[in-house]
């Protein structure tokens, strides 16, 4: 008599009874053996009765209620604005990465020579393979990005749709569209350029015309009161560390409320 547990839905039987193709053998077995060992079938059950459950609840879009499937034909492209910005952010995030390998986060050699960010900047423009193209493309995939989030919330606020029950996700995106603007200014000082440097300036001179907290946020954020290696060092973590961690979370929450909520057509 054999102890081996018996299979009650005869799963082999079931995959040896159908023609199925190498790769949907390989992903039944694999489900069927994580299935036995951590029921991943019932968990994804459990998902699929919630998120039916939550779309119960939601009110009926414009279009399903008065069928204006073919009356808004072109309202479509400004509601691919939201996937547009997140294409855009995972461009810049890859090239931004592929960057890294190269630049040098530091303010100036110990030899006194000219700032080695802004020299690892110039060898990727002029000495890498591919460094120009590689750096255009960080650049354009971020300016594109913040252009496209800006569209996504006049879009999001002139058709209605951070109206109830949606509040929760247009505040959210409010958030998202300030976490671009800093990825942006912090990206913006790397170089380490002129252009660099007095920006940075004015993001010193800004903080210090807060009330009360000024000073406080201007060391924080740049170090002290002047530009310096500190200024740079915070912007690079930042930039690299903090800033896509936090956006990139907060876009997954983002987009899953998307998904559970639906796209609200015009009002």
């Amino acid at each position: 008599m054999s102890l081996e547990r018996k299979d009650e839905h005869d799963h082999k039987g079931w995959m040896e009874s159908r023609e199925l193709t190498p790769v949907e053998s390989v992903y039944l077995t694999v489900l069927i053996w994580l299935d036995r060992r951590l029921r991943v079938v019932d968990y994804l059950e459990i998902l699929e009765d919630l998120y039916y459950k939550v779309n119960m609840q939601m009110p009926k879009s414009h279009t399903e209620q008065y069928n204006l499937d073919n009356k808004f034909w072109y309202w479509y492209p400004l509601y691919a604005l939201g996937s547009f910005s997140t294409v855009a952010y995972i461009v810049a995030a890859i090239s931004g990465a592929l960057l890294g390998f190269y630049y040098a986060p530091a303010a100036a050699a110990a030899d006194g020579s000219p700032t080695v960010a802004y020299d690892s900047v110039m060898l990727i423009m002029g000495q890498l393979n591919l460094g120009y193209f590689l750096r255009s493309v960080h650049r354009w995939a971020a300016q594109i990005m913040v252009a496209a989030v800006f569209l996504h919330m006049l879009r999001v606020y002139f058709t209605g749709a951070y109206k109830e029950p949606r509040e929760l996700n247009w505040l959210i995106g409010i958030v998202l569209i300030s976490l671009t603007l800093v990825f942006g200014y912090t990206g913006y000082l790397l170089p380490w350029s002129q252009l660099s440097f007095w920006a940075g300036q004015i993001g010193v001179e800004m903080s210090l015309s807060i009330p009360l907290i000024g000073e406080w946020v201007a060391q924080l954020m740049f170090g002290g009161f002047t530009l310096s290696q500190a200024t740079l060092q915070r912007m690079y973590i930042l930039h690299v560390f903090f800033l896509p961690f936090i956006t990139t979370a907060i876009i997954a929450v983002h987009i899953g409320i998307v998904w559970m909520q639906g796209i609200a057509e015009p009002h």
